[in-house]
């Protein structure tokens, strides 16, 4: 099945696309005998930031050779879930297992942290508390500041912009456009997955469109058609094309869950460190 996605392109003037997006084919997130498996691992680091040690995941690609170099995607989760969200409902690691046995997916590290930057960041209670909802914003510090930091001194990766994504789903969704936007000199790759009110108003999230038409090698926004926060991805779109600024906008079927996001993982994925042909 194929869905209808709009896709901004600059040239040599905007040429404004159709392209078809694959949804993903059954069986993509399940585990298939002899193929070749990554690894996730438990890590913490050090935050200054929030002023205590923290926890993230972080998958490495089959073959993984410490002596090699990786671009690295930070992956982000929604407002009621932690580092381990992605793993518990997503299955990323079995995604990308399939896409390296297909030979679909660049390798890379995946970086899946914990956006509730607070000593008591795990999930549950009351996530819409205002220290918690506080703490989103604050993890933007200990991502650029600690984490990625740690991750390029513990890991042998590219350390620049070119070799760096950020993604999420939900609230993940609406801080990886806000911070991915807001330091495109840290981030080439940036996108939302049906992206929730923590995301900035167009104007705000990207106030100078033509930075973003210089810097970014891909922007994508997607969002389910039956999701009740399309509104916000739309928005976001509608003003990209407005101002001209190249990106993939993917309406899929579906509502607000995981069906939606595995099935924007899968597409991402496969896009991500390549050069446009």
């Amino acid at each position: 099945m194929r869905k209808i996605i709009c896709t901004a392109l600059c040239v040599m003037s905007l040429n404004l696309l159709l392209h078809a997006q694959e949804v993903a084919p059954k069986g993509f997130d399940v585990e298939r005998k002899l193929v070749s498996i990554g690894k996730i691992d438990s890590i913490i680091y050090p935050s200054k930031t929030v002023g205590v040690s923290r926890k993230a995941l972080i998958y490495t690609p089959p073959g993984y050779n410490p002596n090699k170099k990786y671009p690295v995607l930070y992956l982000l989760h929604g407002i009621g879930g932690d580092e381990r969200e992605w793993v518990r409902h997503g299955n990323p690691q079995i995604i990308f297992d399939n896409l390296y046995a297909e030979g679909k997916m660049k390798p890379m590290l995946v970086v899946m942290p914990n956006g509730r930057a607070m000593k008591d960041d795990r999930a549950g209670g009351d996530v819409m508390a205002p220290d918690r909802v506080a703490a989103f914003s604050t993890f933007e510090k200990d991502l650029l500041d600690d984490l990625i930091p740690f991750i390029e001194k513990q890991f042998p990766v590219v350390g620049d912009r070119e070799h760096r994504a950020i993604f999420g789903l939900s609230m993940g969704g609406g801080q990886a456009l806000n911070f991915g936007l807001g330091h495109m000199e840290t981030f080439a790759w940036v996108g939302g997955f049906s992206s929730a009110p923590n995301t900035k108003m167009p104007q705000e999230l990207l106030p100078f469109p033509k930075e973003a038409k210089n810097k970014l090698k891909l922007l994508w926004i997607s969002c389910g058609d039956q999701d009740g926060l399309l509104n916000i991805s739309k928005r976001t779109h509608e003003y990209l094309l407005d101002h001209e600024v190249p990106h993939i906008y993917y309406l899929e079927p579906g509502r607000h869950d995981f069906n939606v996001w595995r099935n924007d993982l899968y597409n991402i994925s496969q896009l991500l460190f390549k050069e446009k042909k």
